[in-house]
């Protein structure tokens, strides 16, 4: 049986390294998780499937905990742009809690994706539904409690739902490159 480490010091710089590398993938993705809807902001199909597709490729290397800035950071992009809903943007400090738990569920749909005994493209089309429709019915209530305009609706809805799928179509077809 092969050792994968000769030595104590040789494991302990590979277990630095890796944790080095963890790092460096958690604090870019979250970086670019901000920057995305800061620089770009619009259209929302373009950002939205960015983000995703951040969210999603976070599920497959790390923990939730090691994963929570990706999850918070576009949102606060977002707000800090200020213009992405133009005289609306007062309102997504309302959703904005709602987005983060979205995201989680889209996270946690992934993670969860190896425990069980789903394949890739349930995993989207389920994490997508089950984004979109947490995000959906809340900017529903939101909207019927008289806190959210209308333009919201669609903005959590169908639209989550898109840009959902098409990051996880997009990732899935990403990590099957990385690996051939």
């Amino acid at each position: 049986m092969e050792q994968p480490f000769i030595n104590k010091e040789k494991n302990s710089f590979y277990s630095k390294n890796t944790e080095k590398n963890q790092v460096i993938e958690l604090y870019g993705l979250a970086f670019m998780g901000f920057l995305i809807p800061f620089l770009i902001g619009h259209p929302q199909l373009l950002v939205g499937v960015c983000v995703n597709a951040l969210i999603i490729r976070s599920a497959l290397s790390m923990s939730a905990r090691k994963a929570l800035p990706v999850l918070v950071m576009p949102s606060l992009g977002a707000l800090a742009r200020g213009i992405i809903f133009g005289p609306y943007t007062v309102y997504l400090v309302y959703l904005t809690p709602f987005i983060w738990t979205g995201n989680f569920i889209l996270f946690q749909a992934f993670r969860l994706k190896g425990k069980r005994d789903w394949n890739y493209p349930q995993t989207i089309l389920g994490g997508a539904a089950l984004k979109a429709g947490f995000l959906f019915s809340s900017a529903y209530i939101l909207y019927s409690t008289g806190l959210i305009p209308k333009v919201f609706l669609a903005a959590m809805g169908a639209m989550q739902f898109t840009t959902a799928f098409v990051a996880g179509f997009s990732v899935y077809l990403m990590v099957r490159a990385e690996s051939e």
